[in-house]
Protein backbone atom coordinates (compact mmCIF):
# COMPACT_ATOMS: atom_id res chain seq x y z
CA UNK A 1 0.00 0.00 0.00
CA UNK A 2 2.94 2.38 0.38
CA UNK A 3 2.70 4.98 -2.32
CA UNK A 4 -1.01 4.36 -2.88
CA UNK A 5 -3.33 7.17 -3.82
CA UNK A 6 -4.43 9.40 -0.93
CA UNK A 7 -8.02 8.16 -1.11
CA UNK A 8 -7.21 4.46 -0.89
CA UNK A 9 -8.12 4.09 2.78
CA UNK A 10 -9.64 5.81 5.81
CA UNK A 11 -8.37 5.97 9.39
CA UNK A 12 -11.39 5.40 11.63
CA UNK A 13 -11.21 6.32 15.31
CA UNK A 14 -13.76 4.58 17.52
CA UNK A 15 -13.47 6.22 20.92
CA UNK A 16 -15.57 4.09 23.28
CA UNK A 17 -16.51 4.00 26.93
CA UNK A 18 -13.82 1.60 28.08
CA UNK A 19 -11.19 2.02 25.38
CA UNK A 20 -10.15 3.50 22.04
CA UNK A 21 -9.93 1.60 18.76
CA UNK A 22 -8.38 2.72 15.50
CA UNK A 23 -8.82 0.95 12.17
CA UNK A 24 -7.44 1.46 8.71
CA UNK A 25 -10.24 0.57 6.28
CA UNK A 26 -9.87 0.30 2.52
CA UNK A 27 -12.32 0.78 -0.35
CA UNK A 28 -13.59 -2.81 -0.07
CA UNK A 29 -14.25 -2.41 3.65
CA UNK A 30 -11.30 -4.55 4.65
CA UNK A 31 -9.51 -3.76 7.90
CA UNK A 32 -5.84 -3.34 6.98
CA UNK A 33 -4.73 -2.50 10.50
CA UNK A 34 -6.37 -2.36 13.92
CA UNK A 35 -5.24 -1.31 17.39
CA UNK A 36 -7.09 -1.06 20.70
CA UNK A 37 -6.27 0.05 24.21
CA UNK A 38 -8.33 0.47 27.35
CA UNK A 39 -8.08 3.39 29.73
CA UNK A 40 -8.89 3.89 33.38
CA UNK A 41 -12.43 4.18 34.73
CA UNK A 42 -12.96 6.39 37.79
CA UNK A 43 -15.79 5.82 40.29
CA UNK A 44 -15.39 8.58 42.91
CA UNK A 45 -18.82 7.90 44.45
CA UNK A 46 -21.55 5.29 43.96
CA UNK A 47 -23.22 5.95 40.61
CA UNK A 48 -20.52 8.40 39.51
CA UNK A 49 -18.34 7.58 36.48
CA UNK A 50 -15.44 9.68 35.16
CA UNK A 51 -12.66 9.52 32.56
CA UNK A 52 -9.41 11.45 32.22
CA UNK A 53 -9.73 13.41 28.94
CA UNK A 54 -5.95 13.67 28.56
CA UNK A 55 -5.61 9.90 28.94
CA UNK A 56 -8.31 9.39 26.29
CA UNK A 57 -6.33 11.67 23.99
CA UNK A 58 -3.02 9.87 24.61
CA UNK A 59 -4.55 6.42 24.16
CA UNK A 60 -6.38 7.47 20.99
CA UNK A 61 -3.28 8.87 19.33
CA UNK A 62 -1.32 5.78 20.34
CA UNK A 63 -3.81 3.33 18.78
CA UNK A 64 -4.09 5.49 15.66
CA UNK A 65 -0.34 5.31 15.12
CA UNK A 66 -0.26 1.58 15.85
CA UNK A 67 -3.10 0.89 13.41
CA UNK A 68 -1.25 2.69 10.62
CA UNK A 69 1.91 0.75 11.45
CA UNK A 70 0.05 -2.58 11.46
CA UNK A 71 -1.51 -1.73 8.09
CA UNK A 72 1.97 -1.36 6.62
CA UNK A 73 1.14 1.97 4.97
CA UNK A 74 2.47 5.48 5.17
CA UNK A 75 0.48 8.63 5.85
CA UNK A 76 0.06 9.34 2.12
CA UNK A 77 -2.29 6.36 1.85
CA UNK A 78 -4.68 7.76 4.47
CA UNK A 79 -7.18 9.93 2.64
CA UNK A 80 -9.13 11.08 5.69
CA UNK A 81 -9.93 10.47 9.33
CA UNK A 82 -13.38 9.50 10.60
CA UNK A 83 -14.32 9.79 14.26
CA UNK A 84 -17.04 8.04 16.19
CA UNK A 85 -17.35 8.42 19.93
CA UNK A 86 -19.08 7.55 23.15
CA UNK A 87 -21.92 10.05 23.25
CA UNK A 88 -23.00 12.47 26.00
CA UNK A 89 -19.69 12.16 27.89
CA UNK A 90 -18.81 15.74 28.79
CA UNK A 91 -15.49 17.60 28.76
CA UNK A 92 -14.95 21.25 29.75
CA UNK A 93 -11.53 22.77 29.11
CA UNK A 94 -9.59 26.02 29.08
CA UNK A 95 -9.75 27.69 25.66
CA UNK A 96 -6.15 28.91 25.88
CA UNK A 97 -4.29 26.02 27.50
CA UNK A 98 -6.52 23.16 26.39
CA UNK A 99 -6.43 21.77 29.93
CA UNK A 100 -9.61 20.14 31.22
CA UNK A 101 -11.03 21.82 34.32
CA UNK A 102 -12.41 18.50 35.59
CA UNK A 103 -12.35 14.85 34.61
CA UNK A 104 -14.85 13.98 31.88
CA UNK A 105 -18.27 13.09 33.25
CA UNK A 106 -19.29 9.87 31.51
CA UNK A 107 -22.69 9.22 29.96
CA UNK A 108 -23.32 6.51 32.57
CA UNK A 109 -22.81 8.92 35.49
CA UNK A 110 -25.84 9.51 37.72
CA UNK A 111 -24.57 12.48 39.76
CA UNK A 112 -26.98 14.93 38.18
CA UNK A 113 -30.10 12.89 38.98
CA UNK A 114 -31.10 15.36 41.76
CA UNK A 115 -30.81 18.26 39.31
CA UNK A 116 -32.91 16.32 36.78
CA UNK A 117 -35.59 15.85 39.43
CA UNK A 118 -35.54 19.60 40.12
CA UNK A 119 -35.98 20.32 36.41
CA UNK A 120 -38.97 17.99 36.31
CA UNK A 121 -40.48 19.58 39.40
CA UNK A 122 -40.05 23.00 37.78
CA UNK A 123 -42.16 21.82 34.84
CA UNK A 124 -39.50 21.65 32.11
CA UNK A 125 -40.23 18.14 30.80
CA UNK A 126 -42.37 19.18 27.83
CA UNK A 127 -39.97 21.98 26.90
CA UNK A 128 -37.05 19.55 26.87
CA UNK A 129 -38.88 16.90 24.87
CA UNK A 130 -40.34 19.41 22.43
CA UNK A 131 -37.09 21.18 21.66
CA UNK A 132 -34.47 18.45 22.01
CA UNK A 133 -36.40 15.21 21.48
CA UNK A 134 -34.95 13.92 24.75
CA UNK A 135 -36.23 13.22 28.23
CA UNK A 136 -34.82 14.85 31.34
CA UNK A 137 -32.22 12.37 32.51
CA UNK A 138 -28.69 12.43 33.89
CA UNK A 139 -27.67 10.47 30.78
CA UNK A 140 -27.44 13.59 28.62
CA UNK A 141 -24.71 16.24 28.53
CA UNK A 142 -26.55 19.40 29.53
CA UNK A 143 -26.84 18.69 33.24
CA UNK A 144 -23.25 17.44 33.29
CA UNK A 145 -21.99 20.81 31.97
CA UNK A 146 -24.15 22.56 34.56
CA UNK A 147 -22.66 20.39 37.33
CA UNK A 148 -19.10 21.27 36.32
CA UNK A 149 -19.89 24.99 36.18
CA UNK A 150 -21.60 24.83 39.58
CA UNK A 151 -19.05 22.64 41.37
CA UNK A 152 -15.58 23.45 40.01
CA UNK A 153 -14.14 26.51 41.69
CA UNK A 154 -14.19 29.53 39.39
CA UNK A 155 -15.59 27.57 36.43
CA UNK A 156 -18.83 29.53 36.06
CA UNK A 157 -17.09 32.92 36.12
CA UNK A 158 -14.53 31.73 33.58
CA UNK A 159 -17.24 30.28 31.34
CA UNK A 160 -19.24 33.52 31.41
CA UNK A 161 -16.08 35.41 30.44
CA UNK A 162 -15.64 33.14 27.40
CA UNK A 163 -12.59 31.31 28.73
CA UNK A 164 -13.95 27.74 28.74
CA UNK A 165 -15.05 25.34 26.02
CA UNK A 166 -17.45 22.41 26.17
CA UNK A 167 -17.54 19.36 23.99
CA UNK A 168 -18.52 15.75 23.79
CA UNK A 169 -15.61 13.41 23.08
CA UNK A 170 -15.70 14.00 19.32
CA UNK A 171 -15.24 17.74 19.90
CA UNK A 172 -12.42 17.12 22.36
CA UNK A 173 -10.59 14.89 19.88
CA UNK A 174 -11.10 17.33 17.00
CA UNK A 175 -9.73 20.15 19.17
CA UNK A 176 -6.66 18.10 20.08
CA UNK A 177 -6.06 16.67 16.59
CA UNK A 178 -6.17 20.15 15.03
CA UNK A 179 -3.98 21.72 17.69
CA UNK A 180 -6.84 23.74 19.17
CA UNK A 181 -7.78 25.36 15.84
CA UNK A 182 -11.21 23.76 15.48
CA UNK A 183 -14.08 23.70 18.00
CA UNK A 184 -16.64 21.57 16.14
CA UNK A 185 -19.19 18.82 16.50
CA UNK A 186 -21.74 17.17 14.23
CA UNK A 187 -25.53 17.06 14.29
CA UNK A 188 -25.72 13.60 15.86
CA UNK A 189 -23.59 14.47 18.87
CA UNK A 190 -25.19 17.90 19.30
CA UNK A 191 -28.60 16.24 19.48
CA UNK A 192 -27.48 14.30 22.59
CA UNK A 193 -26.63 17.32 24.73
CA UNK A 194 -30.13 18.47 25.81
CA UNK A 195 -29.02 21.88 24.59
CA UNK A 196 -29.74 21.53 20.86
CA UNK A 197 -33.01 22.21 19.05
CA UNK A 198 -33.43 19.28 16.65
CA UNK A 199 -36.09 21.01 14.54
CA UNK A 200 -34.49 24.43 14.14
CA UNK A 201 -31.00 22.83 14.04
CA UNK A 202 -29.36 25.27 16.42
CA UNK A 203 -28.30 25.63 20.04
CA UNK A 204 -31.49 26.49 21.86
CA UNK A 205 -31.58 29.76 23.83
CA UNK A 206 -34.27 28.50 26.22
CA UNK A 207 -32.35 25.33 27.05
CA UNK A 208 -29.14 27.31 27.59
CA UNK A 209 -31.02 29.55 30.01
CA UNK A 210 -32.68 26.66 31.85
CA UNK A 211 -29.36 24.86 32.30
CA UNK A 212 -27.34 28.07 32.75
CA UNK A 213 -24.78 27.23 30.05
CA UNK A 214 -23.08 30.17 28.27
CA UNK A 215 -23.34 29.89 24.48
CA UNK A 216 -19.67 30.83 24.08
CA UNK A 217 -18.76 27.38 25.39
CA UNK A 218 -20.47 25.53 22.56
CA UNK A 219 -18.95 24.14 19.35
CA UNK A 220 -20.09 24.87 15.81
CA UNK A 221 -22.33 22.11 14.44
CA UNK A 222 -21.68 20.57 10.98
CA UNK A 223 -23.00 17.66 8.88
CA UNK A 224 -21.54 14.25 9.80
CA UNK A 225 -19.92 13.87 6.38
CA UNK A 226 -18.07 17.14 5.93
CA UNK A 227 -15.10 19.29 6.82
CA UNK A 228 -13.85 19.15 10.43
CA UNK A 229 -10.39 20.59 9.90
CA UNK A 230 -7.08 18.79 9.53
CA UNK A 231 -5.13 16.65 11.95
CA UNK A 232 -1.72 18.15 12.58
CA UNK A 233 1.32 16.78 10.77
CA UNK A 234 2.82 15.67 14.09
CA UNK A 235 0.11 12.99 14.48
CA UNK A 236 0.83 10.77 11.46
CA UNK A 237 3.50 12.61 9.51
CA UNK A 238 1.31 14.82 7.32
CA UNK A 239 -1.85 16.88 7.67
CA UNK A 240 -4.90 14.66 7.15
CA UNK A 241 -8.47 15.97 6.79
CA UNK A 242 -11.09 14.94 9.31
CA UNK A 243 -14.21 14.41 7.18
CA UNK A 244 -16.52 12.10 9.10
CA UNK A 245 -17.92 12.50 12.64
CA UNK A 246 -20.89 10.82 14.31
CA UNK A 247 -21.89 9.59 17.73
CA UNK A 248 -21.26 5.88 18.04
CA UNK A 249 -24.85 4.71 17.68
CA UNK A 250 -25.63 6.90 14.70
CA UNK A 251 -22.34 5.78 13.15
CA UNK A 252 -23.37 2.16 13.65
CA UNK A 253 -26.77 2.91 12.09
CA UNK A 254 -24.98 4.31 9.05
CA UNK A 255 -22.46 1.47 9.00
CA UNK A 256 -25.36 -1.00 8.92
CA UNK A 257 -26.81 1.00 5.98
CA UNK A 258 -30.00 1.61 7.93
CA UNK A 259 -30.90 4.88 6.22
CA UNK A 260 -34.44 3.97 5.10
CA UNK A 261 -37.63 3.70 7.18
CA UNK A 262 -38.41 0.16 8.36
CA UNK A 263 -34.79 -0.73 9.07
CA UNK A 264 -33.54 -1.10 12.65
CA UNK A 265 -30.18 -1.80 14.21
CA UNK A 266 -29.15 -2.78 17.72
CA UNK A 267 -25.61 -2.37 19.03
CA UNK A 268 -24.34 -4.61 21.83
CA UNK A 269 -21.55 -2.87 23.66
CA UNK A 270 -21.16 -1.47 27.17
CA UNK A 271 -24.84 -0.59 26.75
CA UNK A 272 -27.38 -1.50 24.07
CA UNK A 273 -28.76 0.99 21.60
CA UNK A 274 -31.57 0.37 19.15
CA UNK A 275 -32.27 2.97 16.44
CA UNK A 276 -34.57 3.20 13.47
CA UNK A 277 -34.44 6.11 10.96
CA UNK A 278 -37.55 8.19 10.27
CA UNK A 279 -37.92 10.84 7.52
CA UNK A 280 -39.94 13.06 9.86
CA UNK A 281 -39.73 13.53 13.57
CA UNK A 282 -41.67 10.92 15.56
CA UNK A 283 -42.71 11.90 19.09
CA UNK A 284 -42.50 8.72 21.13
CA UNK A 285 -45.42 7.62 23.30
CA UNK A 286 -43.58 4.54 24.55
CA UNK A 287 -40.55 5.79 26.45
CA UNK A 288 -38.15 6.40 23.57
CA UNK A 289 -36.35 9.53 22.42
CA UNK A 290 -35.93 11.34 19.12
CA UNK A 291 -32.42 12.02 17.93
CA UNK A 292 -30.60 13.16 14.80
CA UNK A 293 -28.98 10.55 12.59
CA UNK A 294 -27.48 10.45 9.08
CA UNK A 295 -29.30 10.15 5.79
CA UNK A 296 -27.77 8.29 2.84
CA UNK A 297 -25.39 11.18 2.09
CA UNK A 298 -24.38 11.83 5.69
CA UNK A 299 -26.70 14.79 6.17
CA UNK A 300 -29.02 15.09 9.17
CA UNK A 301 -32.25 13.13 9.46
CA UNK A 302 -34.32 11.86 12.36
CA UNK A 303 -34.21 8.56 14.21
CA UNK A 304 -36.10 7.08 17.11
CA UNK A 305 -33.90 5.47 19.74
CA UNK A 306 -33.93 3.41 22.89
CA UNK A 307 -30.92 3.08 25.16
CA UNK A 308 -29.93 0.39 27.67
CA UNK A 309 -27.29 1.63 30.08
CA UNK A 310 -25.81 -1.72 31.17
CA UNK A 311 -25.45 -4.56 28.68
CA UNK A 312 -21.92 -5.85 28.06
CA UNK A 313 -20.99 -4.03 31.26
CA UNK A 314 -23.01 -6.67 33.14
CA UNK A 315 -20.63 -9.34 31.85
CA UNK A 316 -17.68 -7.17 32.89
CA UNK A 317 -19.26 -6.97 36.34
CA UNK A 318 -19.37 -10.77 36.54
CA UNK A 319 -15.69 -10.82 35.55
CA UNK A 320 -14.29 -7.96 37.60
CA UNK A 321 -16.45 -7.82 40.72
CA UNK A 322 -17.94 -11.29 41.21
CA UNK A 323 -14.94 -13.11 39.66
CA UNK A 324 -17.26 -15.63 37.96
CA UNK A 325 -15.30 -15.27 34.70
CA UNK A 326 -11.68 -14.76 33.77
CA UNK A 327 -12.67 -13.32 30.39
CA UNK A 328 -15.89 -11.83 29.06
CA UNK A 329 -15.43 -14.04 25.99
CA UNK A 330 -15.99 -17.10 28.20
CA UNK A 331 -19.58 -16.11 28.95
CA UNK A 332 -21.08 -18.06 26.05
CA UNK A 333 -19.18 -21.24 27.00
CA UNK A 334 -20.29 -21.16 30.62
CA UNK A 335 -23.86 -20.09 29.82
CA UNK A 336 -24.22 -23.02 27.43
CA UNK A 337 -23.55 -25.47 30.28
CA UNK A 338 -27.16 -25.04 31.38
CA UNK A 339 -30.24 -25.16 29.15
CA UNK A 340 -31.85 -22.17 30.88
CA UNK A 341 -31.48 -20.00 33.97
CA UNK A 342 -33.78 -22.17 36.12
CA UNK A 343 -35.93 -19.12 36.78
CA UNK A 344 -33.10 -16.70 37.63
CA UNK A 345 -33.32 -13.15 36.26
CA UNK A 346 -30.66 -10.45 36.50
CA UNK A 347 -31.85 -6.87 36.09
CA UNK A 348 -28.55 -4.93 35.70
CA UNK A 349 -29.92 -1.53 36.74
CA UNK A 350 -26.55 -0.59 38.23
CA UNK A 351 -26.91 3.05 37.15
CA UNK A 352 -30.69 3.11 36.88
CA UNK A 353 -32.85 2.00 33.97
CA UNK A 354 -32.88 3.69 30.58
CA UNK A 355 -35.57 3.34 27.92
CA UNK A 356 -38.42 2.67 28.08
CA UNK A 357 -38.50 3.05 31.89
CA UNK A 358 -36.27 6.09 32.56
CA UNK A 359 -35.94 5.29 36.25
CA UNK A 360 -32.78 6.93 37.57
CA UNK A 361 -33.22 5.43 41.04
CA UNK A 362 -33.74 1.80 40.00
CA UNK A 363 -30.99 -0.56 41.12
CA UNK A 364 -29.80 -3.98 40.02
CA UNK A 365 -31.32 -7.15 41.41
CA UNK A 366 -30.92 -10.91 41.01
CA UNK A 367 -34.19 -12.79 41.46
CA UNK A 368 -35.36 -16.40 41.43
CA UNK A 369 -32.32 -17.77 43.27
CA UNK A 370 -32.72 -21.22 44.84
CA UNK A 371 -30.38 -23.67 46.54
CA UNK A 372 -29.77 -25.18 43.11
CA UNK A 373 -28.64 -21.91 41.49
CA UNK A 374 -25.03 -22.05 40.29
CA UNK A 375 -22.58 -19.77 38.51
CA UNK A 376 -23.73 -20.98 35.10
CA UNK A 377 -27.31 -19.91 35.77
CA UNK A 378 -26.15 -16.46 36.85
CA UNK A 379 -23.87 -16.06 33.83
CA UNK A 380 -26.69 -17.13 31.52
CA UNK A 381 -29.09 -14.75 33.28
CA UNK A 382 -26.64 -11.89 32.67
CA UNK A 383 -26.49 -12.72 28.96
CA UNK A 384 -30.25 -13.08 28.71
CA UNK A 385 -30.73 -9.71 30.44
CA UNK A 386 -29.09 -8.09 27.42
CA UNK A 387 -31.65 -9.67 25.09
CA UNK A 388 -34.57 -8.85 27.38
CA UNK A 389 -33.59 -5.19 27.63
CA UNK A 390 -33.09 -5.00 23.87
CA UNK A 391 -36.50 -6.58 23.29
CA UNK A 392 -38.02 -3.84 25.46
CA UNK A 393 -36.42 -1.23 23.20
CA UNK A 394 -37.34 -2.77 19.88
CA UNK A 395 -40.94 -3.50 20.85
CA UNK A 396 -41.28 0.16 21.90
CA UNK A 397 -39.91 1.23 18.49
CA UNK A 398 -42.48 -1.03 16.80
CA UNK A 399 -45.30 0.59 18.77
CA UNK A 400 -44.14 4.13 18.01
CA UNK A 401 -43.70 3.47 14.29
CA UNK A 402 -46.93 1.49 14.00
CA UNK A 403 -45.41 -1.59 12.41
CA UNK A 404 -42.99 -4.34 13.48
CA UNK A 405 -39.41 -4.40 12.27
CA UNK A 406 -38.73 -6.96 9.54
CA UNK A 407 -35.36 -7.88 10.98
CA UNK A 408 -32.77 -6.47 13.36
CA UNK A 409 -29.26 -5.73 12.14
CA UNK A 410 -26.84 -6.25 15.00
CA UNK A 411 -23.29 -5.21 15.78
CA UNK A 412 -20.92 -4.62 18.67
CA UNK A 413 -18.70 -7.07 20.53
CA UNK A 414 -21.46 -9.07 22.23
CA UNK A 415 -23.19 -9.69 18.88
CA UNK A 416 -20.51 -12.32 18.26
CA UNK A 417 -22.08 -14.42 21.01
CA UNK A 418 -24.21 -16.97 19.13
CA UNK A 419 -26.16 -18.02 22.21
CA UNK A 420 -27.14 -14.41 22.90
CA UNK A 421 -28.09 -13.72 19.27
CA UNK A 422 -30.28 -16.83 19.06
CA UNK A 423 -32.00 -15.90 22.33
CA UNK A 424 -32.49 -12.38 20.97
CA UNK A 425 -34.18 -13.72 17.85
CA UNK A 426 -36.40 -15.89 20.04
CA UNK A 427 -37.38 -12.98 22.30
CA UNK A 428 -38.22 -10.75 19.32
CA UNK A 429 -39.78 -13.35 17.06
CA UNK A 430 -37.96 -11.94 14.01
CA UNK A 431 -34.60 -12.63 12.30
CA UNK A 432 -31.38 -11.19 13.69
CA UNK A 433 -28.92 -10.25 10.92
CA UNK A 434 -25.23 -10.15 11.86
CA UNK A 435 -22.64 -8.75 9.41
CA UNK A 436 -19.14 -10.07 8.90
CA UNK A 437 -17.74 -6.89 10.39
CA UNK A 438 -19.50 -6.25 13.68
CA UNK A 439 -17.49 -3.14 14.51
CA UNK A 440 -19.88 -1.04 12.47
CA UNK A 441 -19.38 2.09 14.56
CA UNK A 442 -15.90 2.39 13.08
CA UNK A 443 -17.17 1.32 9.66
CA UNK A 444 -19.87 4.01 9.78
CA UNK A 445 -17.29 6.67 10.63
CA UNK A 446 -15.16 5.44 7.74
CA UNK A 447 -18.16 5.51 5.38
CA UNK A 448 -18.98 9.10 6.37
CA UNK A 449 -15.38 10.24 5.95
CA UNK A 450 -14.89 8.31 2.72
CA UNK A 451 -18.00 9.72 1.07
CA UNK A 452 -16.72 13.25 1.59
CA UNK A 453 -13.31 12.59 0.01
CA UNK A 454 -14.60 10.36 -2.81
CA UNK A 455 -13.45 6.94 -1.63
CA UNK A 456 -17.08 5.95 -2.27
CA UNK A 457 -19.33 7.98 -4.57
CA UNK A 458 -22.67 7.17 -2.96
CA UNK A 459 -24.43 4.92 -0.49
CA UNK A 460 -25.26 2.32 -3.14
CA UNK A 461 -21.55 1.55 -3.43
CA UNK A 462 -21.47 0.98 0.34
CA UNK A 463 -24.00 -1.85 0.00
CA UNK A 464 -21.25 -3.94 -1.58
CA UNK A 465 -19.09 -3.43 1.49
CA UNK A 466 -21.53 -4.72 4.14
CA UNK A 467 -21.51 -8.53 4.05
CA UNK A 468 -23.77 -10.84 6.07
CA UNK A 469 -22.13 -13.37 8.39
CA UNK A 470 -25.22 -15.13 9.76
CA UNK A 471 -28.97 -14.69 10.16
CA UNK A 472 -30.48 -16.11 13.37
CA UNK A 473 -34.07 -17.25 12.90
CA UNK A 474 -36.48 -17.46 15.86
CA UNK A 475 -37.20 -21.06 16.93
CA UNK A 476 -38.73 -20.84 20.42
CA UNK A 477 -42.42 -21.74 20.85
CA UNK A 478 -44.58 -18.65 21.35
CA UNK A 479 -45.93 -19.75 24.74
CA UNK A 480 -42.40 -20.21 26.09
CA UNK A 481 -41.36 -16.78 24.78
CA UNK A 482 -44.34 -15.12 26.46
CA UNK A 483 -43.62 -16.96 29.73
CA UNK A 484 -40.00 -15.77 29.79
CA UNK A 485 -40.88 -12.18 28.92
CA UNK A 486 -43.54 -12.09 31.65
CA UNK A 487 -40.92 -13.25 34.15
CA UNK A 488 -38.61 -10.48 32.96
CA UNK A 489 -41.32 -7.85 33.41
CA UNK A 490 -41.92 -9.00 36.99
CA UNK A 491 -38.19 -8.81 37.74
CA UNK A 492 -37.96 -5.28 36.31
CA UNK A 493 -40.83 -4.13 38.52
CA UNK A 494 -38.95 -5.40 41.58
CA UNK A 495 -35.85 -3.42 40.52
CA UNK A 496 -37.67 -0.14 39.99
CA UNK A 497 -37.70 2.66 42.54
CA UNK A 498 -40.82 3.08 44.62
CA UNK A 499 -40.84 6.89 44.49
Amino acid sequence: MVGAKSTDCIAAIDQGTTGSTAMIIDRAGRVLGRAYSEFRQYYPKPGWVEHDPDEIWRVTVDVLKHAVAKAGIDAEAVGAIGITNQRETTVVWDAETGRPVHRAIVWQCRRTAPLCNELKEDGHEETVRGKTGLVIDAYFSGTKVRWILDNVAGARDRAEQGELRFGTIDTWLIWKLTGGREHLTDYTNASRTMLYNIEQRCWDADMLEILRVPESMLPEVRPSSGDFGKAEKSILGREIPITGVAGDQQAALFGQLCTEPGLCKNTYGTGCFALSPTPQRVRSKHGLITTLACDSSGGPTYAIEGSVFIAGAAIQWLRDELKLLDSSADSEYFASKVSDTAGVYLVPAFVGLGAPYWDMEARGILTGITRGTNRYHIIRAALESIAYQSADLIKSIDLDLGEPAREIRVDGGASMNDLLMQFQADMLGIPVNRPVMVETTALGAAFLAGLHVGLWDNSSQLANVRKVDRVFEPSMPEEKRVELLDGWKRAVERARSKT
